[in-house]
């Protein structure tokens, strides 16, 4: 044992340890990146899943609320048997339905078999009504033009319907958009891609606006399966319908063509659209005097005349009555004054 310790001290013995040393350090590094593997190609692996992931979830999901290419209920084989799609063609129906939050063959096919089936509808009402009811004293052809304007009452009613849907969607969908591009901004800086984050400010908007989560949901399933990403931004503009959408949407078509920063786009864009929904609220709020107008003029107006002249009123009723009741006084003390003489 000692030998072994004293052979640490010869010159002989210290350069062959560190030569052995050199090799062996220098080995490892040279094959070091070879054991380590590719972490590029790791990453990208594993950035595919998670796409071939949330590819697989949002189509499951559309999947789940009936979104088919084939309607087979009554109402879809009425329409499709007498081919209502074309005979009612309507150019914008498919985008006014989309923009009402109103997807798939099946709602196409209930609007088509409305509109055949309503201006009958109110054709017949109107008739019952005016010649079984009361007719108002129409002559015949006011009558017949009475039964015309309920049978394209009915025709345009669906139309109204749907546009109505819409309106109140698209209210739904700007109150919540400024902060869900807040919240976008976060994901993206955070170092979050573009499906991830639309992935994310779904499920965190869903409890302010169910509309805006569903259609950002949408938007992730088409970045994932559609070949041109920037189609998913021009779908999310048509389906949404809003000015402020639009902008946001060519912002994120133009950074994914020419690679320009989406954090900067995102933040500009969320102050534009807050901007504008601050504008719209000062809209509303500078047209609520002359809305209320007209309520004031029915139902306050009288009531402050009524508050104001009716203790005047009230008074002048008694100095009538008491102006009426003195002479009648005056014919008794005379009468009376005339007994005592």
């Amino acid at each position: 044992m000692y030998e072994f310790i004293l052979s640490f001290t010869k010159p002989q013995t210290l350069a062959a340890y560190l030569v052995a040393a050199a090799v062996f350090f220098t080995f490892l590094t040279v094959a070091m990146p070879y054991l380590q593997g590719n972490k590029l190609e790791t990453r990208l692996k594993a950035v595919a899943t998670q796409r071939e992931k949330l590819r697989k979830q949002s189509r499951a999901a559309l999947e789940k609320k009936g979104l088919r290419r084939k309607d087979d209920s009554v109402v879809g084989s009425i329409s499709s048997k007498l081919n209502l799609a074309k005979a009612l063609e309507d150019p914008n129906v498919v985008k006014l339905m989309n923009q009402a939050g109103l997807r798939g063959p099946g709602p196409i096919s209930a609007f088509y078999f409305a509109r055949m089936a309503l201006p009958f509808v109110g054709a017949i009402l109107t008739f019952l009504y005016i010649f079984f009811v009361n007719d108002h004293g129409l002559n015949p052809t006011m009558k017949y033009g009475s039964l015309a304007f309920g049978a394209a009452a009915g025709f345009y009613a669906p139309n109204l319907y749907v546009s109505n849907l819409a309106q109140n969607r698209q209210k739904s969908l700007m109150r919540a958009f400024p902060d869900s591009l807040d919240m976008l901004l976060i994901c993206v800086e955070a170092g979050m891609s573009i499906e991830m984050g639309f992935q994310k400010v779904s499920q965190e908007i869903g409890s302010a606006s169910p509309e805006l989560a569903e259609e950002f949901g949408i938007t992730v399933a088409e970045l994932s399966y559609l070949p041109d990403r920037r189609q998913a931004y021009e779908n999310l503009a048509i389906r949404t319908g809003h000015e402020g959408v639009k902008a946001v949407c060519m912002a994120l078509g133009q950074a994914e063509r020419y690679g320009t920063p989406l954090g900067d786009a995102l933040r500009m864009m969320a102050k534009e659209n807050r901007e504008m929904r601050m504008s719209e609220a000062e809209k509303k709020a500078a047209a609520l005097p002359a809305k209320l107008t007209v309520p004031m003029i029915l139902f306050f107006l009288p009531v402050l005349f009524l508050v104001v002249l009716g203790p005047a009123y009230i008074k002048y009723q008694k100095m009538q009555d008491n102006n009426a009741a003195a002479p009648q006084v005056t014919e008794r003390v005379i009468e009376t004054g005339s007994d005592f003489a």
